[in-house]
Order: C-alpha cells, then structure tokens, then sequence
C-alpha cells in the first residue's frame, strides 16, 4: 500500500471516527512572488483521465497546488507537514501527533476556540491525522467560508505557538491518553502495532515506535518541548497545500499571499535516504490479550520503501496470496484446514522502510500452532503452482476501478495532490502511480516473493484470549507491552485556564475575521426516473466527474422478515448470495466480477436487503448480466454455507471482546427488547445462529425475494434510457407479489433513569450510552428532532464534545444522534468512552447536558442551527457516494425528490420555542436508559452514586447477569 491510498484510508478513518482532533493548516506563502509556476494536466495513459492543477511555490517555501471544480459549491483545504512520527526522537516519542492536537487550541487573532467550532457551524467539516512520515490537515466548506478558512488555518499554523498555555497541554495530554486508551488499551489486539514496531526495527530506528508514542513520553512533555518541535519542523518551507474546488485561482492568490505569506520559513527539511531493515533470524512473540475473544497470529518480513520499484509487484503479491478463493494461503486456512473465517496478506511502503505481513484471526479455540503449519504449507503451494495470468488482469482492472473511487471528490482530489508532492515531489504522479501498478508481470510479482518473502527471517505475533494462552505459538516469548492503570483520582482535574500573556507577532496585513464571500447557491441535481416492467422504480443521478456508475438494489424487508427463532438468516443468506451461482463455482463468480474492475455486495440490515455495486462505465451492461445471475440463479453452496455459518459465529464471539460492541447490543435489547428485530443483533445470536440450515435461507429466498416493492438508485456517468435497457432482461425475468411485511409487537418501553452495567475486567474507560425511544421517521417531527439534537451532540462544535473533551479532558469524544428506523419507533442516543477513573462523573455531567438543553437552548442556539446544516447543504451531493446515499435516503424513506429542500425550509421556519418544544417532548431524561460497559471492580459501586439505585447487571450480550 503506497502513501496516497494508505492516506486515503487513514483519512476516511478519522472522518468516521467520532472525535479525532481537526484542523486544515496551510502553512506561507506570498503568491506575488512565486518563484516557480507550473500549470498541468496530467493524464495517465492507462486510463485517460486527467487531472488539472497549477502548481507554484511562494517565497517562504510554501508549495501551493489548486484544483478548479466547479460543479458544486464546495472548497477543499489540505495541508500536508512533512513531520510525522519519524521525525521524532527516543524519549520524546509521540510529539507529531500531540502537536497536532495542540494546533486546534488558541491562535493570536482567532477568539479562543473558534478553531474546534467555527468551520463545523460555518457548514464545513474538519480533520487532521498524523502517521509515521506526515502530519495532515483539511476542511471542506462551503464557497463563501475560504477565505475564512485562510485565515483560521493560516493564523493556527503560524501564528498559535505564543498562546500555548501550562493549562491547555495539561488538558491536551488527557485527550490523547482518551485516545490512545480508545484506539489501543481498551480494544482487543490493540497492543499488536506497538510489539511489532519494537521487535522489528532496531532500537533508534524511526519507526520503532507508535505514532501515539508512549504515555510516559507525553506525560512528561512541557511547554519548551512543544514550542521546539514547532519551530523546528512547522515552517512554511515543510509543507504543501492544496485548495481544490468552485474557486477563482486568480481571485484567491492574492487572499493566499495576504493570509500566509507572512508565515516563517523554518529551518530547512531534507528528504531523507530509506532505511531499510533486515532480520538475522525469525523471532517469536506471544501476550494474552485481555480484550481478545479469538487467537490471532501476524507475521511480518521486511520489505522496501515507497516508490522503490519492488514496492508494486508487492501489492499486488498480498493480493494474490490471500485476496481471493483461489489464493493459496485463502485455500488452505479457509477451505481446507477449517482454520479460520479469513486470511489477509498485504504490503505497507512507507517514506524509509517497509514490511509485508500475513494476518490470520484464526476461529476459537484454534491453536495458532495450526494456523502457522496451514500458512507455511499455503506459501509452499504459491512457491510450486505460482498463479494464472488472469489474476493478475484481475487486479489491474480493480486497480483502475480504486484509482477513479480515489479521485471522486474534491476533498479526495486534494489528498491525492498533496501527498504526491509532498512523497513524490509530484503532485502529477497521482496518474503515474496506476501506470506503474499496471505494468506489473507475472514475472515480477514470483521475483519480488523469493526477493523478500520465501525462506526469509520474520517476526511473529501471536495475541490470545487472556484465558486461552495454551493457543499461543509453541516457543514464543512473552512480549513486553506496557498496560496502564488508571487509578481513582490519580490525575488531577483538567481546566480552561487563564489565556496566556504575550506580545502579538507583528504583520503587515490586517488579521482580523474576513467577511463571508457570496452566498453559497445550491445546485441539487435533477434526479431522473424510470419505471422497469416488473414494476421496479429506478431514480437516478448522472455525474460525469470519473467514469465510474454505482447503482443498489433495496428490497424491503431484511432482519424484520426473520422468524423469531431463526434471527441471522436474512444476513447469511446475503452472504450466501455471493458464494457462486448455478452456472459458476464461488471462485469463478469472484473472477469474473474482478475481471471487471467492479464490485458486487449484498448485505441485510434491520429492515432491507440491498445489492450494491460498483463499476466501471463501460463495463455497466456486462456487471448488470452479473447481477441478474445472482439473482436468479442461486447456487446453494452447502460448503460456502458451513464456512460463512462459521465466520459469523467468530464474529459474535469477537464482539464480545469489544466495549463498544457490547455497548450497542445491550443498548438495543434493553430499549426494543430482546424479542424485536431492533433488540437483536443483525447476525443473530450464537443459538440461533447454530440452528439455522441451509433450508432455512432457501426458504426465506423463496417466499421473500420478489421484486415487488424494490427500488433501484443509480448515480454516475451514464443517462436513465441506458440503466433501463441495461436492466430490462432482469425486469423481464424476475416478477413477483408484493410481499405483506409482518408487524412485530414492541414491549413497552423500559423504565427510565435505570443504569445497566456490564463488566469487562480492567477496562481503561467506561463506554457511556443513554437513550431512549422516540418517533416514526415518516413523521414531521422526526426531521425536526434531528435538527433539535445539533447543537447538543452533532458534532464536535456541540454541547458534549465541547464539554467532555475539551473543558474536561474526559474522552476523545462524545456525540448524540437521532436514529433511523422504517418501520417502527427510531431511537435516540448520545454516547461517549470516558477514562474509567471519571465514569461517574461523566454520567452526572451528561445527564445535566440533556436534562437542561431544553431551558438553555437560545436564539443564537437556534440561528447557529440553521446556519450549519443550511450551508452544509451546498455539499450535500458533491461526490459520486454522497449522491448515491441521497438517492438510497429517497428509496428507503419512499421520500419526495425535493426533500433536501423541504427540510431546508422546515428548518428556516422553526422558532426557538420550536427547538425547545421538540427538546422537551422527545428527549425527556426521566424516559432514557443508561448502559455503562467498564471495569466492575472499580466502578459498578460508584454508579449507585449516580441516584438511580443499584445498576442492573447484564452479561456481554445484554442478558440479565446470573
């Protein structure tokens, strides 16, 4: 994986992630005096496609590259520092990522904490996240919020480093311990990268240890440590930004020279040499997790750096080892030896180094003895049989497929061109990297293996259940990880502190808040329809901006069709979908979609199945024949069933090592019932899932998939006559009734202000839920209630985030949501993991939150409201996804075409009193359960402060505790 794809995808993490730290920093500039300019349109040859961009680098050593798009009102902003991880050193570990947390504090001429809420209520979003070789900033806004963004980015990035207070790193220091605790001590193999990291590279190397660096490390962090690492590596000359979207460049380079060209030049950056690593001998480490349910074993070989010529015939190595049915190590772990539910192998090249790892999480009970017998044996396979060449063709047209996905977007156009100049010293390099992923050979992917992989040193991990540690590998050493204690009342109370005492720096320009540019129009897209002869409404989108059609197939009905003693069979059945069909084996159905270049899911949920597809435009009617096949010609796999019946199985049985997952499960059963649809978990229970057959699925496909009632969306680059002559041979084929949809009686709702509490031995922090049920989503209301809830939790511009995270220092975040059922009540919830020592106080905090939102929700409260989820609507439909999600929202809700704007206009006419009203009605605190999932030993006791009795005990699956 090469850095614009691994950054894609750390970046999409943290968008979804709730409560990552934010920012999009451009570091100076001063556009007048550029001393370079190159305009481009850099076209790959593979493909065709071109990507336009100027680039051009101004005095201070600030490289700027802008994108023009103007099909939607949108801005994107990325930054790129060239500082991750690696630039750091022993005992100072973990300082890239905790400067960037720190960026979002105070600046010199922004008010204090505009930079966490003004681009959210400005309509926008934000993040940031560090890796091991950079540091990344970005927002998306609407048009007339840039120049504001310039100068919130410019006056953060350069401008922040006077304002930094004893109070607000002490806060900080919190924050990223919530964040490591989240993302690495409270999850289940969690502690892997940290073991990895320092067994693989050397003591001093810069990857021998995490981007979140050690506790210690940060703990010991003081004010002169920060303010060095800013002057040492946040200079103008370090950095690259990218402006992609509606702009005018000649309009915007003056404002870019004004905001940023007064930044410093800081001191110079060289771009450093590989440091590629060996191993003298193959080293085995085992730790008995506590949060793991099943033995997963990773092993990992060195490999080369980005870029290096052997860095793409590896890609593509990980993909034939283990990415399809036909994969030697997929064949003998999966299939064969029954060993687990999959096996993943994949390449990762980073700026100085890189490693190739193989990851099984092997079914429970397995010992990994096994596991790394059925590895050696499926490499010995690859080593005599090797692969066919129409694998390889395989993976090149799904590389081509993930190269248009990549740059669908501007914000996604925007990473793509920052990180190849930053990396590659060339932003035009985003079409050249496809290139040379396609001139790949069969020749080269066999040389890279014997080069890196066959008969070579590796490092191992085996991470076991802490009550299992008899599945560890024979041999191996106990690795040394680090666990914290998180003791009561051991760390002092976090506050806003007083704001520092400095000298403003001085500028030539004017730093005050620039005003709004012109309004934002919105351009929703028409929506065109057509009707198939089996009835089947078609409503679609076109968009031309990469030749790609996405298009799902919904038909309604999903988990609410499962009999009550069989929940589960509506999900495998979607699994069981994909297994093959009557005329092809699973692997053959496999290949033929990834010959071309497409992507085929069907999944159920709570109330649909639905089919999802991806593909190139020019491959629409072929992946449409595919379609139909599936549909109509199931295979009924006996073996395909067994292993997918064996997959969910691990599943459950994985999630009952997750807090969050526990967290949610018990959180439904107790608000819906352990009985509905809603209280159940999608792939069943371990009951039922191990007495559904195969008869089971055949029956439900016979008495349940029909065409009556299924709506299909499609968006991209193709016209409605089109998709209806693509489909028509389905339509004509597949005919049905309509299918009368069950009613589930719902219990009554369960006593309010009762606290329920699972315990998970040594958990760092609680996971905190409260909820409770509320309305139909067909109902006015319920739009209404969605728009109520903003300012209380959604997002971190709001009441929770902003109090818990960033007064406190309790969590890494906490958001509140309204949910969205069809057929019967939504719920609503506001969650949040807290640091353990501070669960009760967390809970005394949220519900004072929620009880008096209603009496102190304001008419700025309400203005703010309107303002944010108005404007963000400018960028409601600006990718080829989120014109998809629009359509499917349609579909499911059976919604008019217009409905963005007539929820645009019920929000502008809501009142205050309104606001207030819908608070009082629907989020009434006397009505919520709380679920608590922690440490029993040192918080159950605790939670009966909280006033509400004792807690009620549940086990992991949300059942009453014996």
């Amino acid at each position: 994986m090469h850095t614009a794809y691994r950054f894609l995808f750390i970046t999409l993490c943290l968008a979804l992630m709730a409560g990552c730290e934010r920012a999009s920093d451009a570091p100076t500039g001063a556009g007048e005096t550029a001393t370079t300019s190159d305009a481009k349109a850099e076209s790959n040859a593979a493909t065709g496609f071109t990507v336009d961009f100027e680039k051009y680098t101004l005095d201070n050593g600030l490289e700027v590259i802008l994108h023009t798009d103007h099909s939607d009102p949108v801005v994107a902003v990325a930054s790129i520092f060239h500082v991750g991880s690696s630039r750091e050193v022993p005992g100072r570990t973990g300082f890239a990522h905790f400067f960037e947390h720190m960026s979002f504090n105070d600046s010199e001429n922004v008010p204090r904490g505009a930079n966490r809420k003004y681009i959210e209520e400005l309509g926008g979003s934000r993040n940031g996240g560090t890796w091991s070789d950079g540091t990344i900033y970005y927002e998306v806004v609407p048009t007339d919020a840039l120049e504001k963004i310039f100068w919130i980015d410019s006056d953060r990035m350069g401008y922040m480093i006077n304002t930094v207070t004893t109070e607000a790193l002490e806060r900080e220091k919190q924050v990223v311990k919530n964040e490591k605790r989240q993302r690495v001590d409270n999850a289940p193999y969690g502690h892997t990268g940290a073991v990895i990291r320092e067994n693989l590279y050397p003591p001093g190397h810069p990857y021998s240890w995490t981007v979140i660096g050690s506790l210690d490390d940060l703990q010991n962090a003081t004010l002169d440590d920060v303010k060095a690492f800013y002057e040492r590596w946040y200079g103008a000359n370090n950095a690259t930004l990218v402006i992609a979207g509606d702009f005018d460049p000649e309009a915007i380079k003056p404002q870019i020279e004004q905001w940023f060209g007064e930044m410093r030049r800081g001191p110079e950056v060289a771009h450093r040499k590989p440091m590629p690593i060996t191993l003298e001998k193959t080293k085995k480490l085992w730790y008995p997790d506590n949060f793991a349910k099943l033995p997963e074993l990773r092993m990992v070989f060195p490999g080369v750096e980005q870029y290096h010529p052997d860095s793409y015939p590896l890609d593509v190595l990980g993909r034939v080892l283990a990415g399809t049915k036909r994969a030697p190590l997929y064949q003998v772990i999966v299939e064969e030896r029954k060993l687990a539910p999959e096996v993943s192998a994949t390449n990762s090249s980073d700026e100085l180094a890189g490693e190739f790892s193989i990851r099984v999480r092997a079914l429970e009970g397995i010992p990994l003895d096994d596991v790394e017998a059925a590895i050696a044996k499926g490499l010995e396979r690859f080593e005599t049989d090797g692969f066919p060449e129409s694998e390889l063709t395989r993976i090149k047209a799904e590389l081509e497929t993930g190269f248009y996905q990549n740059l669908s977007g501007v914000l996604n156009k925007a990473f793509q061109l920052a990180s190849y100049n930053e990396y590659a010293g060339d932003p035009g390099f985003v079409t050249e990297e496809i290139r040379l992923m396609q001139a790949v050979t069969r020749a080269d992917v066999m040389r890279v293996y014997d080069r890196y992989l066959r008969g070579k040193p590796f490092l191992q991990t085996s991470f076991v259940p802490r009550s299992a540690p008899g599945l560890a590998i024979t041999g191996a050493e106990l690795a040394a990880v680090v666990e914290e204690e998180v003791v009561q009342g051991a760390e002092a109370e976090v506050s806003q502190g007083e704001e520092a005492d400095y000298e403003k720096t001085a500028s030539r320009h004017k730093r005050t808040e620039p005003p709004l540019g012109p309004p934002p129009v919105l351009r929703a897209p028409k929506i065109w329809t057509r009707s198939l002869s089996n009835g089947i409404e078609v409503i679609g989108i076109k968009d031309d901006e990469v030749p790609l059609v996405t298009f799902s197939l919904i038909l309604p009905g999903g988990q609410w069709l499962d009999t009550q003693d069989r929940p589960g069979v509506s999900s495998l059945l979607a699994a069981l979908s994909m297994q093959g069909t009557a005329r092809r084996t699973p692997a053959e159905l496999e290949e033929a979609i990834g010959l071309l270049g497409a992507s085929i899911t069907i999944t159920a949920d709570k109330e649909q199945l639905q089919l999802s597809a991806i593909t190139l435009e020019r491959k629409l009617e072929e992946t449409v024949a595919l379609v139909e096949e599936i549909l109509l010609e199931p295979r009924w796999d006996e073996v395909e069933f067994e292993r997918l019946r064996r997959e969910t199985e691990a599943g459950i049985i994985s999630a009952e090592g997750s807090p969050g997952a526990v967290s949610s499960h018990a959180f439904y059963r107790v608000l819906y019932g352990a009985e509905h649809p809603y209280g159940i978990p999608l792939a069943g229970t371990r009951e039922s899932v191990a007495a559904i057959s195969l008869d089971d699925l055949k029956a439900w496909h016979a008495a349940n998939m029909t065409p009556a009632g299924a709506r299909l969306q499609v968006a991209g680059a193709v016209e409605g006559d089109r998709i209806a002559m693509a489909f028509s041979s389905l339509a004509d084929k597949w005919q049905g009734e309509i299918l009368r949809q069950p009613e589930h009686e719902m219990a009554s709702p369960p006593a309010g202000q009762v606290v329920y509490f699972i315990d998970i031995p040594d958990s760092k922090q609680s996971v905190i839920r409260v909820g409770r049920r509320t309305l139909m989503s067909d109902q006015p209301d319920w739009a209404r209630l969605g728009f109520a809830n903003q300012r209380l939790g959604g997002g971190a511009s709001a009441r929770l985030t902003q109090l818990l995270r960033f007064e406190k220092g309790y969590t890494y975040g906490a958001y509140s949501r309204l949910g969205r059922f069809v057929n019967d009540v939504s719920p609503w919830l506001a969650s949040t993991s807290v640091r353990a020592n501070v669960t009760l106080e967390s809970l005394q905090l949220l519900r004072q939150q929620i009880t008096d939102y209603s009496a102190t929700f304001t008419d700025e409260d309400a203005k703010v409201t309107k303002n944010q989820l108005i404007k963000r609507n400018s960028r409601a439909f600006e990718t080829l996804d989120a014109k998809a999600g629009l359509l499917n929202r349609i579909a499911r809700q059976d919604l008019p075409h217009d409905i963005v704007e007539r929820e645009q206009a019920m929000l502008e006419a809501m009142t205050t009193a309104d606001f207030q009203q819908l608070i009082s009605d629907y989020l009434n605190e006397a009505e919520m359960i709380w679920i608590v999932v922690g440490d029993g030993a040192t918080q159950r006791n605790r939670i009966a402060e909280f006033g509400y009795g004792e807690p009620v005990d549940l086990d992991r699956q949300g059942r009453p505790a014996n």
